[in-house]
């Protein structure tokens, strides 16, 4: 999926995070827990949109992949290097997730060009992602918030860019989001224990003597 940095909706300016940071797992986990939903009954479900076909495009598919390999105890994983869902099939995917799970919270994740300083960084911020105009079909905007990893420079022969991006650059980039989400699908996890015994109890039934 081709995108450029800043095709997305947010009500506040995404944060950004490089790569080379050393707290990057840890820093990127903590934008992701801030934009996560109040509601613990609401299904998570992380949408890892790509190609296997574009060494740029492949970051999606890769994360996901290793995703399924961590074995999420409550976050819902589509889009790896088997399965990918991209520009031909996005929006059946996304049919497809909010007939299986209701009203699902989705954490879209994408690879993007941008400015040349930013190459190697994160961009994590509410709202969806919006595909690019190097996408020749309308696609829809996806994701309640997004994760985009800067992979290349835009601007010119973007998909001669994504097909030529280094592959070490996308393999750590997707290392440190599923990390990262791991991370996030742990702190979820016990949060929503401790708040799950204030969630409306149903009372015991009366049983007559």
């Amino acid at each position: 999926m081709i995108l450029k940095s800043g095709l997305f909706s947010s009500q506040r300016t995404p944060d950004r995070i490089s790569h080379e940071d050393e707290d990057a797992v840890r820093h990127l986990s903590s934008s992701i827990q801030d934009l996560l939903p109040r509601l613990f009954y609401k299904p998570i479900v992380v949408l890892c949109i790509g190609t296997d076909r574009s060494t740029g495009d492949s970051l999606g598919p890769l994360t996901g992949t290793k995703l399924m390999e961590k074995r999420l105890s409550h976050f819902h994983v589509y889009g790896t290097l088997k399965d990918p869902v991209h520009a031909v099939n996005l929006q059946e995917s996304v049919k497809r997730i909010k007939e299986a799970h209701r009203n699902p919270f989705i954490i879209a994740i994408d690879a993007c060009l941008g400015r040349i300083k930013n190459v190697g960084t994160f961009q994590v911020g509410a709202g969806p992602i919006k595909p690019g105009s190097g996408v020749n079909k309308e696609l829809p905007a996806v994701g309640d918030i997004h994760i985009n990893g800067i992979v290349n420079v835009s601007g010119f022969m973007e998909f001669f860019v994504l097909q030529n991006t280094r592959l070490h650059l996308v393999m750590t980039m997707s290392d440190i989001i599923a990390e990262s989400l791991y991370m996030t699908d742990r702190a979820f996890a016990r949060k929503k224990a401790l708040f799950k015994p204030a969630i409306n109890p149903i009372p015991e039934p009366h049983i007559e003597q």
